[in-house]
C-alpha cells in the first residue's frame, strides 16, 4: 500500500479546530516561488501548481518506467502547500492579494535527492513540454509553530488566523516570522471537487 503522509503524520496534517502547538521537523519539498494575486486566471500561482504536480507525479510513477530511483517506495502525492508573505506587511493583509509573495510546494519523501530531482524535472519538462526551470528542491525546518484547521472558503481565513494569533498571545508566545519562517497553509481539499464551505486548510504560523 502506498505510503500516505497525511495518515502517517497526522499531527502535521490533521490539527483540530482549536489551536495547538506543534514542532515541525526538517521536511523536503519541490517548490516554486512567485508573486501576485493567486486568483487571477493566468497567475504565477496557477502555473506553479501545474509545474509541481508534473514533477511530483513523474517521481511517483517512475515505478512503471525503466528509471530506478535508489530507495524508492510508492507514496500518495501529498497535498499542495504554500508559504505566503507580503513585503513590509505583517500580519498579511488579505484584502491586497496583488501584494502576495509565495512559495508553492509539495512535500517529498526523503529518497528524493538532487539527482532524482534533476531527473524528474528533465523528464517531466520533456514529456509535458513545460519550462520547469523555476521548480527547486527545498528543505525547510519550521520548528515550533501554532496551527489550526480552517474549514470553509479561503476568504474567511482571517477570522481563523485571529483565533490562532490570540492563542499565541494567551500562551505567552510571539509570532516569529522571518525569511525562512512564513505563514504556512496546507490545502487538504481539492477545490475542484469540494464545495467551498467544506474545504479544509491547515493554517500554521511560526512562534517563539
Amino acid at each position: 500500500m502506498p505510503y500516505d503522509f497525511k495518515k502517517e503524520q497526522r499531527t502535521l496534517y490533521h490539527p483540530g479546530k482549536r489551536p495547538a502547538l506543534v514542532d515541525v521537523p526538517a521536511m523536503k519539498y519541490i517548490s516554486v516561488r512567485g508573486q501576485g494575486d493567486p486568483n487571477l486566471p493566468d497567475s504565477e500561482y496557477k502555473h506553479s501548481i501545474q509545474s509541481l504536480y508534473s514533477v511530483a507525479y513523474t517521481i511517483k510513477m517512475s515505478k512503471k518506467g525503466p528509471h530506478q530511483i535508489p530507495g524508492y517506495f510508492d507514496f500518495v502525492v501529498p497535498p499542495l502547500e504554500g508559504f505566503w508573505w507580503q513585503e513590509g506587511s505583517q500580519p498579511i493583509d488579505f484584502t491586497r492579494k496583488d501584494r502576495f509573495h509565495f512559495i508553492s510546494c509539495i512535500h517529498m519523501p526523503d529518497f528524493v535527492d538532487s539527482a532524482t530531482f534533476d531527473w524528474a524535472v528533465q523528464t517531466a519538462g520533456t514529456k509535458k513540454q513545460l519550462d520547469l526551470t523555476g521548480v527547486k528542491l527545498l528543505t525547510l525546518t519550521e520548528g515550533r509553530c501554532a496551527q489550526i484547521m480552517h474549514v470553509g472558503v479561503y476568504d474567511d481565513e482571517p477570522a481563523t488566523i485571529a483565533k490562532l494569533t490570540q492563542f499565541v498571545a494567551d500562551n505567552n508566545l510571539q509570532c516569529d516570522y522571518s525569511a525562512t519562517r512564513r505563514h504556512h497553509e496546507i490545502y487538504l481539499s481539492d477545490p475542484r471537487r469540494t464545495k467551498p464551505e467544506n474545504r479544509k486548510t491547515v493554517i500554521r504560523i511560526p512562534v517563539k
